[in-house]
């Protein structure tokens, strides 16, 4: 028997490519508001709630399920970046070319 979470601010999308939850009412993952609050230049929660017009318990919320979701949130991620390499995506002039061509 599997043990459902509800959450009060974080909502799955039926017909997304994503497994992950989403912000209730936005556009958004949760994982985009955890990343703001992760790494060498990282905001406070409180500092992403206003910037995305939030309470600060759905940034929380949101954190606590994407620490606890890693391994799912990974997997989209390679499968995102997989696709990506595999169209070509990856490549100057889609992406900025790690050596600008000289002429």
């Amino acid at each position: 028997m599997s043990l459902e979470i509800q959450y009060e601010f974080l909502e799955s999308r039926p017909r997304s490519n994503y497994k992950q939850l989403w912000v209730k009412g936005r556009h958004t993952r949760a994982e985009v508001l955890y990343r703001y609050t992760v790494g060498h230049e990282s905001d406070s929660p409180e500092e992403v709630a206003k910037e995305y017009g939030l309470p600060v318990e759905a940034v929380l919320e949101a954190i606590e399920y994407c620490v606890k979701n890693r391994e799912l949130l990974d997997a989209e991620r390679s499968r995102d970046e997989a696709s990506i390499r595999a169209r070509g995506l990856d490549l100057y002039p889609n992406a900025p070319a790690v050596n600008e061509p000289t002429e």
